[in-house]
This record gives C-alpha cells, structure tokens and sequence, in this order.
C-alpha cells in the first residue's frame, strides 16, 4: 500500500508540473495588439501616450485609461551620463525618463524609457482642482543642472517647482537620483487652506509578456515595516474554485506614514522619499492597451500617487515640499548605500523570506565582477566560493551517509529480531548508530545549508538589473532561459538538461542507504521533476545548479576513494549482539555460518 502510494504521489507532482509547463506553453495566443513597446527615444518631444487612446466607454471601468500630451508641450531635458529626464511645461512634471545604460530591447541602443506610456507625468499634481497635467506652467529658467517652473492659480496661489540632477555621481549624490523642491505661496492678505496634494510617481509596464502581474508592483514604507501591493490584488479573479474569488478593482488607497513610496517592474523602479512624511499611497491599475480584451492580463500596468497634507498658509506666508526621486536599476548595492538612500529602500528588491541569502550572493557576486567582467563567470566563482566554505559540511554527511549504507545489512537484522517491540527497537538502532558513529541526520546537512542559498539566489534573480542583457556561452541574457531553438513548439533550453544530468549523475554515486523501492523510485524522479520545474527559469540559476552538482560530484569521486578511519564498530553480527545487550534482551548466535 505504500508503494502504490508514493507511486501515485509521485505522479501526481509530475502531472502537477508537466500541466503548469505545457498548459503556459500551447495556451491558445490571444488576438491583441503587439506588446507595449519601451524603446522611446528620451530625445522625442511627443510622449509615447498620445498615440494610444482612451478605452471605449463600454469597456471595463476598474483600471485608469492613459493619458493625451497635450499637442503644444514644450520638452526641457535634463541629463548626465546615465540618465535622461525630459520635462513637460504642461503640469511642470516629469514626462519620461530614459536609462542611457539599459537598452530597451536586446542588441538594439535605445534606452529604456521608465514612464514611457503613462496615465501622468511623474511628480504631477493629481485630485488637485486647478493644478493637475493639463495645467501649463511657465518655464522660469533652465540649465545644464536645473530646471524651474512656475504657476499661479486663481491670483491666489503661486507655485514654484524646482528641479535638479548632478552631473557627477560622488559619495552623496546617486546619478539616477533627481532633487524636486515644491514652493507653495500664499499671494493674498489672509489665511489660505490648500488641498490635499498628490503627486504622481508615473506608471510602470511589465518589462516583457513572458513576466507574471507580481513582477509589477507599488509599494511604501512607513519606516518600520514595508508593504507590496503586486498589479494582481487589482485584477480580481475567481479563486481557488470559488473559494478567495474577487471582482477587479480600480484602485488601493493605502494609510501612512509614508516615509517612501515606489513603482517597481522585474528590473527598475522610480522611488520618491519626501524630506517630510506623506499621508497616503494610492495604488490604480492603468490598461496599458487600450484596444485589447479587458482580460488580457500583461495589457495593465500600475500607477500611483504620493499624499500630502499642507498647513495653510498665512498671508503672504509660503510652505516648502521637498523630495529625492530615485529613477534606475534595481541594484542592491547602489540602493543599499545608508550614504544616499535610507536605510530600508533596498526592500524595494522584494527578496522575501530568504532575503538574507539574497543579500550575502548578489553582494558576493558584485565583489567577484569587479575582477571578472563577465557576469556568468562571476556566477561560477561565486559558486565555487560557497562550495568551498561548505566542504567540511558536505564531506561530514558523505561520510555520514556512507556509513549509513554500510549498516544497512545490520540494521535490517535489527529489525527483524525487534519488530514487535517498537520501544526496544529505537534503543538497539540508537545502539547501533552509536557504535558506527552514524549521525542519522547528517545526510540532511548539506541540504538544509544550500537550499537556503539556493532559494536566496532564485529570489535575487528576479530583480538582479545586472544580469540583464548579459550574455555567456550560448546563453544571450542570463537573466532569461538560454533557448537555442524550438522542437513542435517547445523551448529547447541546454542549461536546466545540463543542471538535470550533473543532478541525475550525482545521484547515482551518492551512497543510497534506503532500502525501500518505493523511495528509491521516489529520489530517481526528483532530478527529472526539478528540470522541469526549472526549465523556465533564468540561465542564470540552471548555471549556478549546474556548477554546483559539477563540484558536488567531484567531492564525491574524491570522499568514495577515501578510506573511513573513523567507524571503529565491529562486524555487522556482533554490533547486532551489542545491540540487543544494550535493549536488554538476550540473543541466539547470529553469527553467519561458514560455508564448507
């Protein structure tokens, strides 16, 4: 009975993986216009949005349309070696920024533009009556470093928005960090109540089709804690048959303080910290294709907007707002600089659980960069360097589970004489792991150690800007499956059948102390079940896998070859009698006889 069920559960788990696989493989393509493209020259002086138009006025009504640049707009740019950021006179904001450094598309030059379709320019007033994108602001001055605007509302309210972006990064100044200053004057003889403010941080889009709704998110910190909210929780859905089923919603109103708000995708983010804290974080979903099926789901993309309370202002008083607007890569260790950034902007990257992990790798990794250009080299290294350090670990469960299977034959005689006395039993197995100092959780140590690492460097893969675009062997971007070609319809990606073989190889000279077949059967599947709930991944963990069983089986050829100087018991038959002694019952000679 218990074989037929490991058996049925194993293939369940395959079915389970093999449905997941081939389901996202042959789902019938839906007729929709072509993906939402990035690549916006930042020199353009007409945004990107006013080729889309407004959804229909049947169509779904939970998601935010895209906006029209107004037709007259005057484009003022600012920039430095690794940014862009083109302004609009038409709400004095940000309409696009683009990334000299990250080309939007591979072997192609044009930048990454972040905000390239949008909703709003970025840091322009939102809910504000008179002063929202349409508003036109009077360009006051410009120059290489700094750009000021300015607006005057109903004779009463002046507004001054001042701008500026270094040209040389030093030890407090990030290159993809932009300083904006909001100066709200009261122009009149007696107090003046000013609204709410909400600034909008633009709309980010999913990098590419092939990436899921979590990859795109909103999301703040209050100081202590830090919250999420992935483009899906607005989607809605049916649930798990019925069960958690929601209907979509156009937005999220989130409470402060908040101490910095963000918009991420799989690699960059647009960041706002206020010198003061804001009161508010409000999350829309904005459909990115206007003519496509309101159930497409890579057709949205998230906006959102900053709140901010404002005392009123006294006659001829003034209140200042100031803020640092981070635009770039999400790189753990430009945004983990305590110099630049606060201290918890580096959880933009979202390594969840395992974050540490995520952490000590990429930090590893970068360090190893610096003398080795290549990034997929880098990755071996970085392998190799945690295999080394984990060596007296690994050898100690070999030598554990060599041991283990030497025993084998003794601890199947044990069973036999014990079978109907449990409590007696577990003292004579005791027994006998001491005698052969048999630790019989040793063979678990090495798994509890890498696994960790190897979900730690799963999660920081996903965010990882570095690996974008980079290119090792055959692989052209290890931060994508390293596909050569396509057989009836099906990816044909070498480095997971790599990672599989140096798994199923190191299987095989792995000592096996199970003598059940039905686990036995069980452990055989387990490589041909990881190939295929890795296929999809990126290059780049199938190499770290890949290297890691290379290494793993070298160390075993070698720990098979040496000699266990440290299992003093005796044979099998006496350990067995020592055994028995100890649980407190006598035994016949077990002793095997001599053949004649």
């Amino acid at each position: 009975m218990d074989k037929k069920n490991y058996l049925i559960g194993g293939l369940l788990i395959v079915a389970a993986f093999a449905s997941l696989y081939l389901g996202q493989k042959f789902a019938p393509p839906a007729t929709v216009p072509p993906p939402v493209s990035t690549v916006v020259s930042p020199a353009d002086t007409t945004s990107a949005a006013s080729a889309a138009s407004a959804p229909s006025a049947g169509s779904n009504a939970t998601f935010t349309a895209l906006a029209k640049a107004p037709a007259h707009a005057t484009i003022t740019t600012l920039q430095n070696a690794y940014i862009a950021v083109n302004f609009t006179d038409f709400g004095g904001a940000i309409r696009d920024v683009g990334l000299r450094k990250f080309p939007a598309e591979l072997n192609h030059p044009e930048p990454y533009v972040f905000n390239a379709l949008h909703s709003d320019p970025m840091l322009a007033f939102t809910d504000f009556p008179g002063l929202d994108a349409n508003t036109p602001f009077e360009l006051v001055s410009s120059t290489a470093t700094e750009v000021v605007y300015r607006a005057v509302l109903g004779q009463q309210l002046e507004v001054i928005r001042r701008y500026s972006l270094v040209a040389q990064p030093d030890d407090t100044h990030d290159p993809y960090q932009l300083r904006s200053e909001i100066t709200l004057r009261n122009l009149t003889e007696k107090f003046l109540p000013v609204a709410r403010i909400s600034l909008s941080l633009g709309t980010i889009a999913p990098v590419s089709d092939s990436v899921y709704g979590q990859k795109v998110t909103t999301g703040y910190s209050t100081g202590s804690d830090q919250t999420f909210i992935a483009r899906t929780q607005l989607e809605g859905g049916s649930g798990f048959f019925g069960i958690g089923a929601s209907d979509p919603k156009p937005s999220v109103t989130s409470g402060g303080p908040i101490v910095w708000a963000a918009l991420t995708n799989q690699f960059f983010t647009g960041i706002l910290t206020p010198d003061q804290p804001g009161v508010g974080l409000l999350t829309h979903r904005v459909k990115l294709r206007p003519l496509a099926p309101d159930d497409q789901h890579n057709a949205y993309g998230l906006a959102a907007a900053a709140q901010f309370d404002v005392k009123p202002l006294p006659a001829h008083g003034e209140s200042k707002l100031g803020f640092s607007f981070y635009v770039g890569p999400k790189e753990y260790h430009r945004l983990s600089n305590a110099d630049i950034f606060k201290v918890d902007q580096d959880k933009v990257m979202q390594f969840g659980f395992f974050k540490w992990f995520s952490q000590i790798l990429l930090t590893l990794m970068t360090w190893v960069h610096k003398g080795i250009p290549n990034w997929g080299y880098a990755i071996i290294v970085t392998t190799l360097i945690l295999k080394i350090v984990f060596v007296p670990f690994t050898l100690a469960a070999s030598r554990s589970a060599k041991r283990m299977q030497k025993i084998q034959p003794e601890m199947q005689a044990v069973r036999e004489k014990f079978k109907d006395n449990p409590e007696k039993l577990q003292a004579a197995t005791m027994e006998l792991f001491k005698k052969h100092k048999v630790n019989p959780v040793g063979g678990c140590i090495p798994i509890l150690i890498t696994m960790p690492f190897f979900f730690g460097f799963y999660q920081m893969l996903q965010g990882a800007a570095e690996l974008r675009f980079q290119p090792f062997l055959w692989a052209l971007d290890l931060s994508a499956p390293d596909t050569v070609g396509h057989v009836f319809g099906i990816a044909v990606n070498i480095m997971p059948l790599l990672m599989g073989a140096t798994m199923i190889f190191q299987q095989r000279l792995t000592p096996q102390p199970s003598v059940d077949n039905a686990q036995m059967k069980m452990l055989k599947f387990m490589p041909w079940i990881f190939i295929l709930f890795c296929y999809s991944f990126s290059c780049a963990l199938a190499l770290y896998s890949t290297i890691n069983g290379l290494f793993t089986i070298g160390q075993q050829l070698v720990n098979n070859r040496m000699k266990d100087v440290g299992d003093t018991a005796g044979p099998g038959a006496i350990a067995v009698e020592n055994a028995a002694a100890f649980a407190g019952k006598p035994v016949k000679n077990v002793t095997p006889k001599k053949k004649k």
